[in-house]
């Protein structure tokens, strides 16, 4: 019995002395796996944070932009969504505000070379636009289909502008003179006179930005 009572209490020593080790080893291991997860919780969120960001500013930056803008339809073929969805000249013959302009085009006989076109940029003069040149001038240059298709290829860069595109640069056009442009963010000038009423606009082929003055060929 004596002997039995020793052994048990050796067991009972040892189980004393391991029991508080195990304890500790298993609350570190928790600890460290809690830490991990943590850390790694926290890179997930700011790296999904960062994805969102980054979507918004494409979103913004895909969006037609100017007060001007407000004019265009909610929906149907005039509407953002619908002008998107066809090329260059058919689309501005679904929006009421280029109709002045959608007459010109067919006049010089541009419809299908506009519709045709790849990855173009079209400055396109609003009717407010055609309003300012005298109506003698006006009608005299619609007569003159040579002289109309000099105008109206002015308005058409042969590459697609971004916004971001426009800052202060220089391009040339199907006229095969340059068109200036000035400006940053939402706010743009083309040859020092003509504003960017609503910009950014998307079509099948091009990227449109409607003004507020017609474009004359620089000599």
């Amino acid at each position: 019995m004596n002997a039995t009572r020793m052994r048990r209490a050796a067991i009972a020593a040892v189980a004393a002395a391991v029991l508080p080790l195990t304890v500790t080893a298993c609350g570190s291991d928790n600890g460290d796996s809690g830490s991990g997860s943590s850390s790694s919780s926290s890179q997930e969120k700011k790296e999904n944070k960062q994805d969102d960001m980054q979507e918004s500013d494409d979103a913004m930056a895909s969006e037609p932009f100017g007060a001007a803008c407000q004019s265009v339809p909610k929906d149907g073929p005039g509407s953002f969504d619908g002008m998107a969805e066809d090329p260059v000249a058919t689309a501005a013959s679904n929006n009421p505000a280029l109709s002045t302009l959608v007459t010109a085009v067919k006049k010089a006989g541009l419809v299908d070379t506009l519709n045709n076109a790849e990855d173009i940029t079209v400055f396109a003069p609003a009717n407010s636009a055609f309003e300012k040149v005298p109506e003698k001038d006006l009608n005299a240059l619609l007569a003159d289909k040579e002289k109309l298709t000099e105008v109206l290829t002015y308005h058409v860069v042969g590459e697609r502008l971004a916004p971001s595109d426009l800052e202060d640069g220089s391009y040339k056009t199907l006229a095969k003179s340059e068109v200036t442009v000035s400006g940053s963010g939402e706010d743009y000038t083309v040859n020092d006179d003509s504003n960017v009423v609503c910009g950014n606009v998307q079509t099948a082929n091009a990227t449109v930005y409607i003004v507020d003055s017609v474009l004359m060929p620089q000599k």
